[in-house]
C-alpha cells in the first residue's frame, strides 16, 4: 500500500540521513528495536502515536514521515478523493487518511480517522501534544481510562494527547472524524510505555 510504504521508506531514509542506528532511534523514540525493524521492513504499519514518537526522535514535523521534503508546498489543497490512505482499506483497527501532506512547516497535522467498532483490542495511545477530533460522519465514542464521551455528527473534542485515549465507531458504518494532531516541542521525555 502506497501510504504505509511512504512512512516506512521515510523512517529508514530519515534515520540514515541522521546516521542513527536502529538502537539509537528505538531508545530516543520509546519504540522497541524489534518493532522499529518491522516498520522499516514493511512488516508493520505504525500508528499515529508511534509516528509522533519517531518524528520527535528524528527531529522532524510529523507530516515529514508521509511526504518528501522536496514535495512540500506553501499552500496545499487536498480534494476529498485525493486523501492518501496511510493504512490498508481492510485494516480491522483504526484507519487513517493523510491530508495536506505536502504543506510546509506546520503546527498541526490533519488526518481523516475511521475508527473500528470494536475497540476492546485497540490499545490506549498517548503522546506529547494535543488532539482535536471533529465528527464529520456517523457517531463515535472517545474512550478515556476514566470515562467515555459519545460524539454525534458535528460534535468535537479537544484534549491533551498525554491523556491515554482511543476512539470507536458507533452505528452500522465506521464514523469519519477529522483529527488534528499537534506535537509539544517542549516535551523532553516520551511517555510511551504503551508503544510496541
Amino acid at each position: 500500500m502506497k501510504g504505509s510504504h511512504s512512512v516506512i521508506n521515510r523512517v529508514r531514509q530519515l534515520r540514515k540521513e541522521r546516521l542513527m542506528t536502529l538502537e539509537t532511534l528505538a531508545e530516543r523514540s520509546g519504540v522497541t528495536k524489534s518493532y522499529l525493524s518491522k516498520v522499516e521492513r514493511g512488516r508493520s504499519v505504525p500508528s499515529i502515536a508511534v509516528c509522533a514518537s519517531l518524528a520527535k526522535a528524528l527531529d522532524v514535523p510529523l507530516d515529514n514521515l508521509f511526504a518528501d521534503a522536496e514535495e512540500l508546498a506553501e499552500v496545499t489543497v487536498t480534494r476529498a478523493g485525493e486523501r492518501q490512505a496511510l493504512t490498508s482499506a481492510d485494516e480491522p483497527g483504526t484507519r487513517y487518511e493523510g491530508m495536506a501532506l505536502q504543506a510546509g512547516t506546520k503546527s498541526m497535522t490533519p488526518f481523516m480517522l475511521h475508527p473500528p467498532h470494536d475497540a476492546d483490542h485497540v490499545p490506549f495511545r498517548d503522546h506529547p501534544g494535543e488532539e482535536f477530533v471533529f465528527v464529520h460522519e456517523g457517531r463515535a465514542e472517545l474512550i478515556l481510562p476514566s470515562h467515555s464521551i459519545t460524539l454525534d455528527p458535528g460534535d468535537c473534542a479537544y484534549f491533551k494527547a498525554t491523556t491515554p485515549h482511543k476512539v470507536r465507531s458507533l452505528g452500522p458504518r465506521r464514523a469519519a472524524l477529522l483529527l488534528l494532531v499537534t506535537d509539544d516541542p517542549a516535551a523532553t521525555d516520551t511517555p510511551h510505555s504503551r508503544l510496541p
